[in-house]
This record gives C-alpha cells, sequence and structure tokens, in this order.
C-alpha cells in the first residue's frame, strides 16, 4: 500500500471527512482491520486564508510546497490537497516535490467524464469558480462550466469562509444554495459540481433533482485508488 501525505485544515471541517472517507474506501476494499497509510499535516487555516493579493499567494505557495517536502521526506509516495481552492497552486507544488498530487479538478472531470455530460456547473469559493485552474481540467474532458452570476458568487465565497468552514451550517444559507443551483440548471447545467469540500455537507443528494458531483468523495476515491495501485 502507498503512504498518502494529506494537507488539510483547510478546513478541518472536511478534513475530517477526507480522513474518514480514505479508511472507510481501504477497508471496505481489504476488508478486516485495514485502513490507510497516511501522514496527516493540518494547517492553521487562519495563515492560510485564500489572499486577495499576488504577494498574498506567493506566501501561501511556498509554504505549501514546504509542507509537501516535509511530507515527502517523512514517506508520503503521493499528495493530498484536502481543498478545490488549494489547487490554484498544484501545478507550483508538484514543480517543487518529486512525489505525485492526485488532482481533484482532474479527478472530478473524469468523473463527469464517465457520466459522458457535456455542460456543469460549479460552485465554490470566488477563486475556484472564477480562475482557469479548475476550468481548464473541465475543458480537457470536453466539459464547459457554467459558474454562477457575481452576487451569487461572492455569496458562496463568504457562506464558505464565514460560516462553512467554521462548522456553521445555516437553513437559509442551504435554501439560497439550492436557489443558485436552481437557476444553473434553467441555464442548461446536466449537473453540479460542489467544488468546494464543505458544500457537500449542506448540499446533499437529496436536496435537489440535478445530480450533483461531490468533490470531496471524488477526491478521496481517487487517493485510496493510487494508495492501492
Amino acid at each position: 500500500m502507498n503512504t498518502l501525505g494529506l494537507i488539510g485544515g483547510t478546513t478541518w471541517v472536511s478534513t475530517v471527512d477526507y480522513y474518514r472517507l480514505i479508511n472507510q474506501m481501504v477497508n471496505q476494499r481489504l476488508g478486516g482491520l485495514n485502513s490507510a497509510r497516511m501522514l496527516l499535516y493540518s494547517v492553521n487555516f487562519e495563515e492560510f486564508r485564500p489572499p486577495d493579493t499576488v504577494e498574498g499567494w506567493e506566501n501561501v505557495t511556498q509554504r505549501i510546497i514546504a509542507i509537501a517536502r516535509t511530507l515527502e521526506q517523512g514517506g508520503a509516495q503521493g499528495l493530498v490537497l484536502c481543498a478545490n481552492t488549494l489547487h490554484k497552486i498544484a501545478d507550483r507544488v508538484q514543480a517543487n516535490i518529486g512525489i505525485p498530487i492526485i488532482h481533484i479538478a482532474e479527478a472530478t472531470a473524469a468523473e463527469i467524464g464517465k457520466a459522458h455530460l457535456a455542460k456543469v456547473a460549479l460552485l465554490g469559493t470566488k477563486f475556484t469558480m472564477q480562475e482557469p485552474f479548475y476550468h481548464d481540467k473541465l475543458r480537457a474532458q470536453g466539459i464547459e462550466t457554467l459558474i454562477p452570476e457575481q452576487d451569487d458568487r461572492l455569496y458562496i465565497h463568504d457562506a464558505i469562509l464565514d460560516e462553512m468552514a467554521l462548522e456553521i451550517f445555516k437553513p437559509e444559507t442551504k435554501q439560497r444554495f439550492l436557489n443558485i443551483i436552481a437557476q444553473l440548471q434553467q441555464r442548461g447545467a446536466q449537473a453540479i459540481v460542489l467544488g468546494c469540500t464543505e458544500i457537500p455537507i449542506l448540499i446533499k443528494p437529496a436536496d435537489t433533482p440535478v445530480s450533483l458531483f461531490d468533490t470531496t468523495h471524488i477526491h478521496a476515491q481517487a487517493a485510496v485508488d493510487f494508495a492501492l495501485s
């Protein structure tokens, strides 16, 4: 079994799900008392809150590279960044380590491709929704990406950082998200990518008739595939 290196704490709320899902999936495949071999480096999210400046992102990038190297030196054979937004810097991190990053957007694009869908909507932080690092991975699989209107994008971004990151999941927030999802479906989205690892805690498949792609679950599955390859 390959040893996974996880960079978590971004946020701890979803990192708990990563740890649980990866271990459950390994045990389902191997049985007995089997669980995953993992090294978890959980950061203080306040120090890694997604910045709005180039300088801020450079600081985050250098610190994540240092953590990734620590995990590699500790014996990790594959790296899992336990957040969608962190994949904005995944290419920079990958260029500075000798182990592969298990990329959340690549894994998600592969799952959407298996479903033969051509157009999906993407929810997440403003960085995930607006910048090309996620869209490019989907486009490479022939998948068109829709995003919410600007006011809704700001609402989603703030709800992630000001509520969900603090383990706050309000009914009114859930309803606003469902309204946004309905609007995206009307615009032609065949499915919704829950492109923030906290959103699947808020929105469940039973809440909406449109198909959902839970990126936390998809990413955990890809990590397990790597671990057991």
